[in-house]
């Protein structure tokens, strides 16, 4: 059960809304953050759990008793699309702005308010932002510099700093009109991973205008396990499929790069016939170690070094992820 907004708020210019799911480590300094930091009158948070099994839902609860402009809200559709959509329709149908907030990053102080600041001096339909990963344990230590670098990135404009912000076609995403979000249709909850570069398209192709800013950026965790790091690449390159599908799009050479992975280790048995069939995977491989190494050796920390074989687990994940999601939306598959 939710919270009424009129017990909160009856009218929120801006809305926040933080999807999670089993998220007990990370939730209350997340919103504890956010809430100290963003004193607006008309501010409205909502936490939209998508059923969490974990300590979640008495953290969530317990802020929403704590905080009058906090509202804890079971999203039954788990999905964070649907998250958000939920959110905005039951809260946010007088709100101007909607903010999209992550438990697994760090904010800072001025976060929100330099988001609303540059949609007004800009006029975007939307504003993303850059984001720099960091690492707590040994493994994350290694996979964030991996994301960090154009080996784990490609080059991509949110993963890098941009000086004093541009107009981008993508970004991760942070704030939005939310007139422009209804009018789009919000976010396709089809979709479980890549929904927000989905919803992008249909913001340019609408003539709306996306913002990089410059001026803040957040902090991300990567995943803690090998195993994780892995699954969360093939979602999002599952995702990323069905948006190709969807919208008739053809992926950057960035994004089609890693795409030759999975046929490279598919060729790598016939070996056993011909050597030159195992040549591609082990370039690839030689590839990632090396730049591992480099980056290890530039960061004089041992622990860097595996940046290439969490690398590796990206761009294999990737690449599965988006031959499985090409398959499974060519042959309709829900």
């Amino acid at each position: 059960m939710h919270k009424s907004a009129a017990h909160h708020n009856d009218a929120p210019d801006i809305i926040a809304v933080i999807p999670c799911l089993n998220e007990e480590r990370h939730i209350e300094r997340v919103v504890r953050n956010i809430i100290g930091n963003f004193s607006s009158p008309s501010f409205l948070l909502v936490i939209a759990d998508g059923g969490s099994t974990d300590r979640t839902p008495p953290i969530a609860r317990k802020l929403a008793v704590e905080f009058p402009n906090v509202i804890y809200l079971h999203n039954p559709k788990r999905l964070q699309s649907a998250a958000v959509n939920l959110a905005v329709e039951i809260y946010g149908r007088s709100a101007r702005l909607l903010l999209r907030l992550d438990c697994h990053a760090d904010y800072p102080p001025d976060y929100c308010q330099t988001l609303v600041a540059e949609q007004k001096d800009t006029g975007a339909g939307a504003v993303v932002v850059s984001m720099h990963t960091a690492g707590e344990t040994v493994f994350q230590r290694a996979a964030a510099a991996a994301q960090n670098s154009i080996l784990g990135n490609g080059g991509a404009a949110h993963r890098r700093a941009v000086g004093t912000g541009k107009w981008v076609d993508h970004g991760h995403h942070a704030l939005i009109r939310l007139d422009i979000f209804r009018a789009v249709g919000g976010y396709d909850e089809n979709f479980s991973h890549n929904e927000d570069a989905e919803l992008d398209i249909r913001l340019c192709r609408a003539g709306h205008k996306i913002w990089l800013t410059g001026k803040t950026a957040l902090t991300y965790y990567p995943r803690v396990k090998p195993s994780l790091l892995f699954r969360q690449y093939f979602h999002f390159g599952h995702g990323r499929a069905r948006t190709v599908v969807k919208h008739r799009t053809i992926p950057r050479l960035r994004q089609m790069a890693p795409l030759a992975v999975a046929p490279a280790l598919a060729l790598a048995p016939l070996s056993f016939f011909t050597w030159t069939a195992a040549l591609p995977a082990v370039l690839w491989m030689s590839v990632c170690l090396a730049y591992g190494l480099a980056l290890g050796i530039r960061a004089r920390r041992a622990e860097i070094v595996l940046s290439g074989p969490a690398a590796m687990l990206m761009h294999l994940g990737w690449s599965s992820g988006f031959m499985r999601g090409l398959f499974d939306t060519l042959r309709g598959a829900p």
